[in-house]
Formats: structure tokens, C-alpha cells, sequence
């Protein structure tokens, strides 16, 4: 059997996923997909940390693949966006507890879909970005394009994807693509650390702001307000809710237990 390309370990509450390769070959969405839907339905997980190992964090379409499948069918080889990369995005972007991404090196293409599916960013200072997309004849995938727009503005977002030249992490901290920017040997501790604190959190409260930001920038007002006070009607009656009113009055931390 060949060497797994996402690895898992659990500690505390967060799961953290890790990939071995930094190019994204079958084999590696396919467990990634895999990893992310067990962790989906593990009540014990309470964030998640995506990161990568070596000096990459996630390239973008392993090429060397992609070109020998477009020479025997190119019509199938463009097939594999909607089968597998559209549905790991969906799957990233439907937990429903905290993601953290440990950028710890170069993040490109559909790395960098993958990278912005998640809620707080961490990257290792002097990582290149590139939207890769444009260089290589095609348009961007992984929701990459609704990514920036929403972090960095239609404006640049355009420049980014028609000239998908590199830029530094801390460019990308600069834009708000990414919320710390740190040395390299230290992403992976940076990110332990929010996720560990996010872990200790109050969890379906993290889960109410998500499904608020989800749809924040396209609702209405007044689905907005809508929706805010049906998630506060329900987080309401949470052990979580009143720990923590009975903690402030108590003048001590609350202790939650994501219920």
C-alpha cells in the first residue's frame, strides 16, 4: 500500500490534519475528503487545524498527474473539479466547528481554495502566494475567486487572477488573506495554539457565527436579523450560555463544554 497523504491526530478537542505531499494528486483529496468527513461527524472534535508538512503547504493540482490523465482523455481530466474538488470546498466549508490553517510554505491554486476555506489563517513569513490558475490556461476553481472577493475586494481580486504573479505572506497579511503572519518554525505552534484555544471555546456559539458569516455579505437585513435571533433564541438554552453568565457574575472563567 503507498505512504497515506493526510495524516490525523487528535489532542484536546482538535484534529489536526496534515498533508504529506504538497501537490494535490487524487490520492491526496481523496483521503483529505475522507479525513475532513470524520471529523465532521466526531463529537469529540471541537476545531480543526489543516497544515502542511516540508516547505510547501499545498501547491495546487499535482501537474505531472493532470497532464499524463489530459493526454489519454481531456475531456475527464476536467472532470475531477466538480467530483472532487467542489466537494471537498463543500465539505471544508460545512464544518461546523472552527478551522485553522497553518500555511507553513508555498500555497498556490486550488491550495490557496483550500487554504481560505478555512476561518483563521496563519502563515509562515516569506510564503509565496499564486493564484496559478491564469498561468496555466485556466480559470480558478476551489471558490478561490469568491474567496478573495470576499477578503480582498473585487479590485485586487481581479488583478490577482488575471495576473496570478507570486506575493509574500505578508502581502497576504497586509490584504487580509491571512491573520498572522509568523516565522516559519513557529506556524505550527501559533496554530496549535488558537486551535486549542478555540477547542476550550464555546462551541455552538462558533458554530452561530459561522453560519452568520456564511450568508452575512449576501442576506438582507432583515434575514439577517432574522437569523440572529433564531440562533440566539436557541444558544440561549445552552449549558454553555449559562455557565458563562453564571461565571461573570461569579467573577471567574467559564468553563465550556461546547453544549
Amino acid at each position: 500500500m503507498s505512504e497515506p497523504t493526510v495524516t490525523r491526530s487528535d489532542a484536546g478537542g482538535v484534529a489536526t490534519l496534515t498533508l504529506q505531499r504538497p501537490a494535490l494528486s487524487h490520492q491526496l483529496r481523496t483521503e483529505l475528503m475522507d479525513h475532513v468527513q470524520a471529523v465532521a461527524a466526531d463529537g469529540s472534535v471541537r476545531a480543526v487545524l489543516l497544515t502542511g508538512s516540508g516547505r510547501a503547504f499545498c501547491v495546487g493540482q499535482d501537474l505531472a498527474e493532470h497532464v499524463e490523465v489530459l493526454r489519454g482523455n481531456a475531456e475527464s481530466s476536467l472532470s475531477v473539479v466538480e467530483a472532487e474538488y467542489n466537494p471537498l470546498i463543500r465539505a471544508l466549508a460545512a464544518l461546523r466547528v472552527p478551522l485553522v490553517v497553518g500555511i507553513n510554505g508555498a500555497c498556490a491554486g486550488a491550495g490557496m481554495g483550500i487554504a481560505l476555506a478555512g476561518d483563521l489563517r496563519v502563515a509562515a513569513a516569506g510564503a509565496k502566494f499564486t493564484t496559478a490558475f491564469a498561468g496555466i490556461g485556466l480559470s480558478s476553481d476551489s471558490a478561490l475567486a469568491s474567496r478573495l472577493v470576499h477578503c480582498v475586494g473585487g479590485s485586487r481580486a481581479t488583478e490577482l487572477l488575471l495576473f496570478p504573479e507570486p506575493f509574500t505572506a505578508e502581502m497576504a497579511g497586509h490584504w487580509g488573506l491571512v491573520h498572522r503572519v509568523v516565522p516559519p518554525e513557529q506556524v505550527l505552534a501559533e496554530s496549535q495554539a488558537l486551535a486549542a484555544r478555540l477547542a476550550t471555546g464555546p462551541t455552538l456559539a462558533y458554530r452561530a457565527i459561522k453560519t452568520v458569516l456564511a450568508t452575512a455579505a449576501t442576506d438582507s437585513l432583515e434575514d439577517t436579523l432574522a437569523l440572529e435571533a433564531s440562533l440566539q433564541t436557541e444558544l440561549g438554552g445552552s449549558a454553555d450560555h449559562r455557565e458563562a453568565v453564571e461565571a461573570f457574575l461569579a467573577k471567574r472563567p467559564a468553563e465550556f463544554t461546547g453544549r
